[in-house]
């Protein structure tokens, strides 16, 4: 400022001089106004360039200059680049608030005070099934009709929040959206939605689980508790007690039964994947496979003119990678479903085949009653039985499939299933060939 001021009175000065020399006293009178107007019009246009600039310019145009319009400008320069830096970085936080928003498995809607949708992630758009593009300062209300959630958004209450149906489900499997709705800043609300339809599956399937246990526990415990209470109150001879000990032997081997499939699957589910280093020699298996469906169909043919025909196929070579236990039990319950379910007389067939694709195939061929097809998608499902009283009379438990199902997952292989009604079914395994090992057979010397 003080430059700014001697410099005007510099130029005064100066020109009221030189005008004195030349002219006297009207001289230094009219140099010193003709130098004030001429330092005032320099010093507008230097102004103009400043004013031109913060009107259109951008910040790297300012004008270059000294004194005190240079100094304004500098300054101005500094602030807008310190503005614009701030700027860029609160929208760059925004972006990445957004981005992280519209990472969420959740669904998220900003909804203004009237209810107007400002913006929603991809996942909340796929819950109610907006169109970004299109549905933004759209009345909530219009484009979400549910009753529930319209009775939700009179009176929400962000703790409870609403259960409502979502769009992309299907009638057998609707997908169910928990929504919840938050008030925040000016009138605004925060829309959360989540797919709970697999934690409902999960729920309802532990119910299931819990109700199908308890079934299974209750029927020999009733069975056997009813013996007991006869054989303490009633007086019997020898063959009866004898044939209500073997009941109960029985039901006592129904349950024993159970209690084991349900720690075999208990175990493959929580224990660690399947070693790739452990080989087992196939031979092995299929020979423990073929020794317990011989003991098997010894007792479910007991008492009939015919038994089953057990056909085990040329014993292989190879060595397959994984857990014993549940491989053997995998193979073992798919030979001892084809024994329990083929009327005496039939034929079972278990063969092991090397594929030209490099896999290889454990697989099972009955001629029992067969399946269904609506029930062949089921199959391995805890407790499905296609027939209840047939599952109990050759004492199933319903778990066996389930068990194959979870093996077969954690071996990397597939799990095919073919039946036709009142023909036989066929099913079979199919491991990987990063699982398996051929044995090279020794050469003889000539």
């Amino acid at each position: 400022m003080w430059f700014r001021f001697l410099s005007f009175l510099g130029v005064q000065v100066a020109a009221g001089s030189l005008g004195w020399e030349l002219g006297g006293y009207l001289g230094a009178t009219i140099g010193t106004v003709l130098s004030s107007a001429a330092w005032m019009l320099v010093d507008i246009w230097r102004g103009g360039r400043v004013m031109q600039w913060l009107r259109t310019g951008e910040v790297a145009q300012a004008p270059h200059m000294q004194g005190w319009w240079g100094d304004f400008s500098d300054r101005m320069r500094r602030w807008l680049r310190q503005t614009e830096q701030k700027m860029q970085d609160s929208d760059r936080r925004l972006q990445e608030f957004l981005a992280a928003i519209q990472a969420s498995p959740n669904g998220v809607v900003l909804l203004d005070a009237e209810g107007r949708i400002e913006w929603c992630n991809q996942i909340a758009a796929t819950h109610f099934g907006f169109d970004v593009s299109r549905d933004l300062q759209q009345l909530i209300g219009n484009l979400v009709r549910d009753p529930a959630f319209a009775n939700y958004a009179a009176a929400p209450d962000p703790a409870a929040g609403v259960v409502m149906i979502g769009r992309g489900g299907s009638v057998t499997r609707p997908v169910r959206l928990s929504v919840h709705l938050h008030p925040y800043g000016e009138g605004r609300r925060l829309l959360l939605s989540r797919d709970i339809t697999a934690l409902e599956q999960a729920e309802a399937m532990r119910r299931d689980f819990v109700a199908n246990v308890s079934h299974e526990i209750r029927t020999p415990l009733t069975v056997m508790s009813g013996f007991v209470e006869t054989m303490q109150s009633v007086p019997l001879d020898e063959e009866q007690r004898e044939r209500y000990l073997g009941f109960m032997a029985q039901q006592a081997d129904r349950m024993q039964t159970l209690v084991s499939d349900l720690l075999t699957l208990s175990s493959i589910e929580g224990g660690p994947a399947p070693s790739s280093n452990d080989w087992i020699p196939v031979r092995d298996l299929i020979a423990h496979c073929a020794r317990e469906a011989e003991a098997l169909s010894g007792l479910v043919t007991a008492g009939h003119a015919k038994s089953h025909s057990l056909r085990f196929g040329p014993m292989p070579d190879g060595a397959l990678a994984g857990a014993h236990s549940e491989l053997l039990s995998a193979m073992s319950n798919l030979v001892s479903n084809a024994v329990r379910y083929t009327p005496p007389g039939g034929r079972i067939e278990v063969r092991w085949a090397q594929l030209p694709d490099g896999r290889a195939e454990f697989s099972v061929k009955d001629t029992g009653p067969g399946i269904a097809s609506e029930h062949l998608p089921r199959l391995t499902e805890r407790f499905y039985r296609v027939d209840p009283s047939r599952s109990r009379e050759t004492g199933g438990t319903g778990l066996g499939l389930a068990i194959v199902k979870h093996v077969v997952q954690r071996h990397g292989a597939e799990l095919q299933v073919e039946s036709t009604l009142g023909q036989g079914s066929r099913f079979a395994i199919v491991f990987p060939a990063n699982r398996l090992r051929v044995e090279q057979q020794p050469a003889y010397a000539k």
